[in-house]
């Protein structure tokens, strides 16, 4: 059984028992957290909401707080004499999926 989940502006497909990362939430390693934005739970037979399912859940459980890769942006104009190097890491929160409830 799979679900297909939105949260913060992005579409995830979980499994229970896969682990993947959101984006930054402020809540303990090892606390429990619900997803109920359920646009999809596949499986035998597939359920599609509009937008959304009712009364279906995804539960999961922190795993760790963490920083990404870090990412470089370069500008430049051509005979401006104008060069800026800069860059950005987002953070992000883990979570692993206990269970899909739909």
């Amino acid at each position: 059984m799979y679900a297909v989940i939105q949260d913060g502006g992005h579409q995830y497909r979980v499994e229970p028992g896969t682990t993947f990362a959101v984006q930054l939430r402020d809540l303990e390693v090892g606390s429990k957290v619900t997803f109920d934005k359920i646009a999809a739970i596949g499986g035998d037979e597939l359920k599609v909401g509009k937008p959304f399912l009712a009364g279906a859940s995804v539960e999961a459980i922190v795993t760790r707080q963490f920083r990404g890769e870090k990412i470089t942006i370069g500008k430049y104009r051509r005979r401006k004499n104008y060069r800026r190097k800069t860059g950005h890491r987002q953070n992000y929160t883990e979570v692993r999926v206990e269970s899909i409830q739909g």
